[in-house]
């Protein structure tokens, strides 16, 4: 079973950047499509971006443009570029499969823009 670790948080002033990683316990080459999920204080958690095997991309539109997730299956993990922050980006980020696997949500990581 693979297990997913987030890191990479902080806190961030509006228009800074960041960048987060989730890195798998086990192989991601045979997970087909993976995602970044986030969750702001009161909210559901919601989808902002995925990546399917072969690379191609979808974003939530309010992160597109701004965010670019990657992944590098070698090394088994997922990437979370994050620019041009905004204070409602605040949230807990996690990732997942797209799709999510209950059993894999691992503890996030806090992003916090604030000036």
């Amino acid at each position: 079973q693979v297990q997913f670790v987030e890191s990479g948080g902080g806190l961030v002033q509006p228009g800074g950047s960041l960048r987060l990683s989730c890195a798998a316990s086990g192989s991601i080459f045979s997970i087909g499509a993976m995602g970044w999920y986030r969750q702001a204080p009161g909210k559901q958690r919601e989808l902002v971006a995925r990546i399917n095997r072969g690379g191609s991309t979808n974003y939530a539109d309010s992160v597109k443009g701004r965010f670019t997730i990657s992944r590098d299956n070698a090394k088994n993990t997922m990437y979370l570029q994050m620019n041009s922050l905004k204070p409602e980006d605040t949230a807990v980020y996690y990732c997942n499969t797209d799709g999510p696997i209950a059993t894999f949500w691992g503890q996030g990581t806090q992003v916090t823009v604030s000036p």
